[in-house]
C-alpha cells in the first residue's frame, strides 16, 4: 500500500488526490511555480489569440510540461536536502543550485519555443 503526506496507508488507485494535493502546495508555496503557471497561461491565451497551429501547440505544451516539471522536481529536491541536510553544507547548496539550473534551462528552452512560435505570428500583425 501506497502512503499519503501524512503517513497514512492509502488503496492504490487514489493517487490523483495526493498528485492534485502536491500540485496545490506547490502552487500556494512555491512563487516560481506560480510565476512559471502566469507564463503558461500567457502563453497559451496568446496561442489561441493567434490560432497557432498543431505543431506549435505540441511544441508549447511540451515546452510548458518541461518547465512545470523541472521546477516540481528542484522543489522536491530542496525540500529533501533540507530535510536531509538542514545545517548549511556546500554539498547540499551545490545540489540545490544544480537542480535550480535544470529550471533555468528549461525555462530559457521555453522562452526560445516561445520566440521561435509568436514573433512570427507578431511580425505578420505590424
Amino acid at each position: 500500500m501506497a502512503s499519503d503526506s501524512n503517513g497514512k496507508k492509502t488503496k492504490s488507485g487514489i493517487g490523483f488526490r495526493y498528485a492534485w494535493n502536491g500540485l496545490r502546495w506547490t502552487f500556494l508555496e512555491e512563487r516560481n511555480f506560480r510565476i512559471h503557471t502566469i507564463a503558461a497561461l500567457i502563453a497559451l491565451i496568446t496561442g489561441v489569440i493567434f490560432r497557432i497551429d498543431p505543431a506549435e501547440w505540441a511544441a508549447i505544451l511540451l515546452s510548458i510540461g518541461f518547465v512545470i516539471v523541472t521546477e516540481m522536481i528542484n522543489t522536491v529536491i530542496e525540500l529533501m536536502m533540507d530535510h536531509l541536510s538542514p545545517e548549511q553544507s556546500k554539498a547540499a547548496g551545490l545540489i540545490k543550485d544544480i537542480a535550480a539550473g535544470a529550471v533555468l534551462i528549461a525555462a530559457i528552452t521555453a522562452i526560445c519555443v516561445g520566440l521561435v512560435v509568436f514573433v512570427p505570428e507578431i511580425i505578420s500583425v505590424l
